[in-house]
């Protein structure tokens, strides 16, 4: 999936991730500040590729600002930044 332009997704909430996502021409760059770095920040990086990949986003520029965020949240959070800045209106949610 081609990115158009910025878009964003989430809050910094308490348990909520705040995806930004920009069109990018170097691959997958992935920037992260998270609460839970130590911890968790392996598995919050993998589940945003994983949902990248899931997409055929293979071009994006990623800043994400996490405050402990489960999977779950993350890899939506992820998919409504991508299907903005993709200029998607609807996607098909069975398929995901």
């Amino acid at each position: 999936m081609e990115l158009r332009h910025n878009s964003v997704a989430g809050t910094l909430e308490s348990s909520d991730i705040m995806v930004t996502l920009e069109p990018w021409k170097k691959g997958i760059e992935i920037e992260l500040e998270s609460v839970v770095d130590k911890q968790f920040g392996r598995e919050i990086r993998r589940a945003i590729t994983e949902t990248l990949k899931e997409l055929d986003v293979k071009d994006a520029k990623i800043k994400a600002v996490d405050k402990g965020a489960l999977d779950c949240t993350i890899r939506a959070r992820v998919k409504t930044a991508v299907f903005r800045a993709s200029g998607k209106n609807a996607c098909d949610w069975k398929a995901l």
